[in-house]
């Protein structure tokens, strides 16, 4: 299955591990109280931030959401005055736990301050679902490649290469290529309150 071009790096888990761990701290937070808050088990939490295992996306926002987080806040800080360069091989590859779903943020941390932009690989007859998002945090898809179902709550959305859809993503929503081919897309998260 050739779901994305690069795979996740030694470094990028690391970093996670260290940005989990000082977000920790500096909250307070016993490794039971983040678990407890974000879902994720002790030993997982342990195991991030020890460098020790690959965070899966789910996994990840779990985490963000719990402590009420971006997703691109494990991934750095990555501002520069004035403007913010991401360089196609500097940011790294996040996958599902299952690997049907590979994900490359396009901007840092608040860089477009609520909002962020990933590019997503989604492997032929796969499906990927997604939890419920903060409250009033839609989402943006536009379809680069290959062919795309959405759903989200009841609605099901059937997009192609050239479609857009925006959707609100405050309700459990999932990623589907019923294609023979990999879809690719670009995703836009528009975080509500927190």
């Amino acid at each position: 299955m050739a779901v994305a071009p690069a795979e996740t790096s030694d470094g990028f888990t690391r970093q996670v591990g260290e940005r989990l761990h000082a977000i920790r701290r500096a909250r307070g937070y016993s490794l039971d109280e983040l678990a407890a808050l974000t879902g994720v088990s002790k030993g997982t939490l342990s195991q991030i931030e020890t460098g020790g295992t690959n965070p899966t996306l789910g996994v990840l926002w779990r985490i963000c959401d719990g402590l009420g987080l971006p997703f691109a806040s494990m991934l750095g800080e990555g501002r520069v005055e004035g403007g913010t360069v991401v360089r196609k091989g500097d940011s790294a590859v996040i996958r599902s736990s299952e690997g049907e779903l590979a994900s490359r943020p396009l901007t840092p941390e608040r860089a477009l301050g609520d909002t962020e932009i990933y590019e997503l690989h989604l492997a032929a007859r796969s499906t990927h679902v997604a939890d419920a998002h903060a409250p009033g945090t839609r989402e943006g898809i536009i379809v680069v490649a290959g062919v795309v179902r959405i759903r989200a709550g009841s609605a099901t959305y059937d997009l192609g290469s050239g479609d857009t859809l925006s959707f609100a993503a405050d309700v459990p929503h999932s990623y589907e290529n019923p294609g023979r081919t990999d879809a690719r897309m670009y995703n836009v998260i528009v975080y509500g309150r927190r």
